[in-house]
């Protein structure tokens, strides 16, 4: 555990031994103009993704990063990934390998369609909460969506399923 993640030996006394921070799409492609999935106004969130980051890092918490890869041709249909992946066997790395308990999740969400926190911010968060994971939060400034309807809409459907829901402000000053 300490070789794959050495910042949880900083964690180990504290509440956050148990928390890893997920970090969604957060790629040039989707972040900088002229990115084939550019997302206008994905930007804008980067500075509170950092700090995230950064906050995670400081309280040993492991940082995650999630990243989607593309065809080069762009043909990224999902049927053909679906053999990268084992029927009914969930990625048991964070839960057995290194006993996270707690997710932590930004990102910039990415679609065909643009950022749309639907997406897979969204879908992590309904994962994790399906495989139990004891405390799931979404730093809601530190994720983006094509508009703030959807954006809040997404938010509040996660807080209904128990979803912790703090801007990076609050979460940055929750005490270890």
């Amino acid at each position: 555990m300490a070789k794959l993640f050495p910042e949880m030996a900083a964690a180990a006394d504290s509440k956050w031994r148990n928390t890893a921070l997920l970090v969604i799409d957060m790629q040039n492609d989707f972040i900088l103009p002229g990115g084939p999935m550019h997302v206008k106004g994905g930007e804008a969130i980067v500075p509170n993704a950092i700090k995230a980051i950064e906050v995670s890092r400081s309280r040993g918490i492991p940082v995650i990063w999630v990243v989607r890869e593309h065809d080069p041709s762009g043909r990224d249909v999902e049927l053909f990934r679906r053999h990268l992946y084992s029927a009914g066997k969930p990625n048991r790395l964070l839960r057995a390998g290194v006993g996270v308990k707690n997710l932590v999740i930004i990102g910039n969400m990415s679609s065909r369609l643009g950022v749309q926190t639907p997406n897979c911010v969204r879908q992590t968060v309904f994962d994790a909460v399906a495989l139990d994971y004891e405390t799931v939060t979404v730093i809601v400034d530190a994720t983006a969506a094509a508009t703030p309807d959807i954006h809040n809409a997404n938010i509040s459907d996660m807080r209904n399923v128990g979803v912790v829901i703090p801007t990076l402000e609050e979460w940055c000053k929750v005490d270890d």
